[in-house]
């Protein structure tokens, strides 16, 4: 399931908290809300509640967005571009602008409707919005995305993933140039505005992330990030923590920058994942090509690159 906590500002206050959700997601419809409410998903400062309660400015909400009767996840004919498949599971070069599992505002065309019809069965693993994910991907961010199909298969990936079993490697356009290093700060969500991540120090989770920078010019840099932990946003928020935002972030990069070079979305692609099968064994190694509107970026940066 996916689940948001959200904080009740002072314009909020004493609003029908029904009406507050619907402002807030703009997306679902307030009889959606209703049906959240009454199932006992939305909890104001971790206690159930009723549809017509008027919440207090700084009363925390958390809403766990879940299929209702009338809606279930569908297999959707649309087409993967799968770099590696086996019985047990399947790589995939995620595309710019696929969601990967269903969520408020998008409950189609995501990479678990595609999953389904490509598979026709995947395991059971106790979330029906989630079924053979072990990791994500931002929607806009492009690379391998790794998918289990057998239940056996999807724990075992998911314990290499949290004891950071699996190497992984991003390729970053940034603004400036980071240079070479490692980054250790706690992240969390930003006070001010809750879809956002923040570089904070009394609270959050470790991230860490060592970063190389692989060709630089005056304006831009090609950095390779190798993640060590896995939080939302890490990337991007280490990156504008060190200056070097990524080129086309939209929320944690420069709006005029983004302008001027014409990138409507963050370039940041997972490049490659290695680590051993986690069933044969076998040593695997999984290299995900360069979508085109980054790598005509990339050419200008080094025009000699080769991947």
């Amino acid at each position: 399931m996916t689940i948001d906590t959200i904080f009740i500002t002072d314009t909020e206050a004493n609003t029908r908290l029904d009406i507050i959700l619907t402002r807030r997601y703009p997306d679902q419809s307030r009889s959606y809300f209703h049906y959240l409410i009454k199932e006992g998903l939305v909890l104001l400062n971790g206690k159930a509640v009723k549809k017509q309660l008027r919440p207090k400015c700084g009363d925390e909400v958390k809403v766990e967005f879940a299929l209702t009767p009338e809606i279930s996840v569908v297999a959707e004919d649309i087409p993967l571009d799968i770099i590696y498949e086996d019985e047990h599971f399947l790589a995939v070069n995620k595309a710019v602008g696929m969601v990967v599992h269903p969520a408020h505002g998008n409950w189609s065309g995501t990479f678990v409707n595609a999953l389904l019809y490509h598979c026709k069965e995947l395991p059971d693993v106790g979330d029906s919005l989630r079924p053979g994910i072990v990791h994500r991907l931002d929607k806009d961010t492009s690379g391998v995305l790794i998918a289990a199909k057998t239940l056996e298969c999807h724990r075992a990936l998911v314990e290499m993933f949290s004891s950071r079993n699996v190497s992984k490697k991003y390729l970053s356009i940034c603004v400036g140039n980071p240079g070479s290093g490692e980054i250790i700060t706690n992240i969390a969500r930003d006070h001010l505005d809750r879809k956002k991540m923040s570089v904070v120090e009394d609270r959050g989770k470790e991230a860490i992330t060592r970063y190389t920078s692989l060709a630089h010019n005056e304006a831009l840099s090609i950095v390779e990030v190798a993640l060590m932990t896995g939080r939302t946003h890490q990337i991007r928020v280490h990156m504008q923590h060190l200056k070097a935002p990524v080129l086309g972030d939209s929320i944690y990069g420069s709006v005029s920058t983004n302008k001027k070079y014409g990138v409507k979305r963050q370039l940041l692609h997972a490049w490659k994942l290695s680590f051993d099968h986690p069933i044969t064994h076998e040593h695997l190694d999984i290299v995900a090509p360069i979508p085109s509107d980054m790598a005509s970026v990339l050419k200008k940066i080094a025009p000699s690159w080769s991947e």
